[in-house]
């Protein structure tokens, strides 16, 4: 109880602090210059369904960590930029972040091709990116924390899951993404782990629709044609909007999660909101949090949320999601890897990370891996409610330690760390 007396207790100090002139600063006293931090999030185009959430989180967690002194007695100012679901654009906010406003660290990108937008910034000008949601792996930097999943703390436990009796012992797989690099490069995981399994090519469907893609009528009738003879189920990675014509045809054309259960790597909480999920009951998706889960950390973090929405006027679900938590563990380890360092010096936070452990709101004490900037997460699988919440149906037992490259691939083999 007291990790979650904390928390309400810095909503009350935060709510205080709103209502004197100058905000914040007051705080702080005079001589005390602000940290700046980068928020590189897409607040306009095919992804804001799921990153305008993230930002509001970022600075959610920001203005509780200056409610409390902020960081090493200096407050944290966030400097929020929107490159528009325009991946040529997080690279050019990238560098204006890093090179004009000084920010010491970056929270933020969504797809894996804005994360390989900005990577060469990152590196050129040796700042660190924090990076919130699961991705296809196969990468490293020195200048990227990973607090997302890898594909072996996601796609694979999904899929296995898939695959046995509890989950319904499918024969036959649909790969179905978004015409970009994170579904491409699992799904190429996915069909290796497959053949592994003894899955024959020709019980493996892989499809693709670009960004913004809203007709899904012909792709699942495919689907149900394939589906024809053999267990099937859909493998998603779809991203943004396009998920919401995607379950809409779904319903429409009457398939049932009993018929052909999707499980979904980038449906979360926050998508569900804009979606009738009755259609969708019994729908899976994979991930390593959900709101459901019943802790005092987690209902501290889905209270805050809540309360700040209302508070701020927001037009986000009041709904939380594994990105969401992702991106609070990430603005917290790095403040821990501040005070630890003494300084928000790049090369000084980065030594002080590896190791970093936060006790997160899925309930466990996540670990940053000394050698390869990724979390030790557990996974989760959750079925669709009618509310659009996720009732937990399979779980690791504890946090696993990330396989950035996957043992699946040829070549992989002892590339996992930097």
């Amino acid at each position: 109880m007291t990790n979650r007396r904390q928390f309400i207790q810095s909503m009350g100090a935060l709510a205080g602090m709103a209502a004197l002139p100058g905000g914040v600063n007051l705080a702080f006293g005079a001589g005390k210059e602000p940290i700046k931090v980068g928020i590189l999030h897409s607040l306009s185009g095919t992804m804001a369904i799921s990153e305008t959430a993230l930002k509001n989180t970022a600075l959610m967690t920001i203005d509780m960590i200056n409610a409390k002194g902020g960081v090493l007695g200096r407050p944290l100012e966030a400097v929020v930029v929107d490159p528009a679901s325009n991946w040529p654009l997080f690279a050019e906010k990238a560098r204006q972040l890093i090179t004009k406003d000084k920010v010491a660290v970056t929270f933020g990108c969504w797809t894996s091709v804005s994360r390989k937008s900005v990577l060469p910034v990152y590196e050129e000008l040796n700042s660190l990116l924090f990076y919130p949601v699961q991705y296809e792996g196969e990468e490293l930097s020195q200048n990227v924390f990973y607090t997302g999943a890898a594909p072996n703390q996601q796609a694979i436990p999904a899929t296995e899951y898939l695959m046995s009796k509890e989950g319904g012992g499918a024969k036959k797989f649909v790969l179905l993404g978004t015409d970009y690099v994170y579904p491409r490069t699992t799904n190429k995981i996915l069909r290796a782990f497959l053949k592994s399994k003894g899955v024959p090519e020709a019980n493996i469907m892989e499809e693709y629709t670009p960004f913004g893609h809203s007709d899904y009528q012909t792709i699942i009738a495919k689907i149900k044609k394939f589906s024809a003879g053999g267990k099937t189920c859909v493998i998603s990675t779809i991203n943004g909007d396009s998920n919401v014509p995607f379950y809409k045809e779904l319903g429409n054309q009457g398939i049932k999660a009993t018929d052909i259960p999707v499980v979904a790597f980038s449906v979360a909480e926050q998508e569900l909101a804009g979606i009738d999920t009755k259609p969708l009951v019994g729908q899976l998706a994979a991930w390593n949090y959900f709101q459901t889960i019943k802790n005092p950390q987690n209902a501290a973090f889905v209270k805050m949320w809540k309360d700040y929405v209302k508070a701020k006027g927001l037009k986000d679900a009041p709904v939380t999601d594994d990105p969401m938590e992702a991106t609070w563990i990430g603005i917290h380890m790095w403040k821990q890897a501040v005070e630890k360092a003494g300084s928000p010096d790049v090369d000084k936070v980065r030594k002080a990370m590896a190791g970093q452990t936060f006790k997160a709101p899925c309930g466990f004490t996540v670990k940053m891996d000394e050698t390869n900037h990724h979390l030790h997460k557990p996974v989760f699988i959750g079925e669709i409610r009618a509310d659009g919440q996720f009732n937990t149906v399979w779980k690791t037992k504890g946090p696993i330690r990330a396989q950035p490259w996957s043992p699946y691939i040829p070549g992989n083999e002892g590339k996992q760390k930097l």
